[in-house]
């Protein structure tokens, strides 16, 4: 088993996906100088992620009064980085602040299966608090480019056709808009 990861200080960190709408793999990557870190998430996280994040930072401004500046995400490099290469994919996630170094942290374990060891990996990644803010306005953009919802059930439609339980029997072509 390898040992666990921790990435301070991030020079980025970016939600990206590969794929059509439908099909899409979504990874968090992070890097610090020659280390670039990839992580499978899935689409769910990548909103949770931004939506914690945002929250945090929030209370930080209420209760704290440390203001999280508005940033212009045109100046940064939110693009993933090549190679893409996961080192696992992303079960358990948690968020903190590390208030002696002004760092939003995340700690991400890895997807526990039935055919691995009972200790799972962990990556830690911190960065600024403006580079966590820029990553929510990213990630919430980056999961809006997927398939439209449906109106009646809340599921996604796909390209080709859409069965929506919702519909009572009656199938009605859902087309893209």
């Amino acid at each position: 088993m390898q040992d666990d990861i921790y990435l301070d200080s991030a020079d980025f960190i970016t939600i990206g996906t590969i794929g059509p709408p439908g099909q899409r793999v979504f990874h968090l990557q992070a890097g610090a100088d020659d280390v670039l870190l990839t992580l499978t998430i899935e689409k769910f996280q990548a909103s949770a992620i931004a939506d914690s994040i945002m929250q945090l930072i929030e209370q930080l401004e209420e209760e704290y009064s440390i203001v999280t500046p508005e940033i212009d995400p045109a100046n940064y490099d939110l693009d993933l980085r090549e190679p893409i290469q996961p080192i696992f994919r992303v079960g358990q996630m948690a968020l903190g602040y590390d208030a002696a170094h002004d760092q939003i942290y995340l700690i991400l374990n890895e997807l526990a299966t039935d055919d691995m060891p009972s200790a799972s990996r962990t990556v830690r990644i911190s960065a600024s608090r403006e580079k966590m803010r820029v990553l929510v306005d990213h990630a919430r953009h980056v999961v809006e480019q997927g398939r439209p919802i449906c109106g009646n059930c809340g599921q996604p439609i796909d390209p080709d056709e859409h069965f929506c339980p919702q519909s009572n029997g009656h199938r009605k072509r859902v087309s893209w808009a």
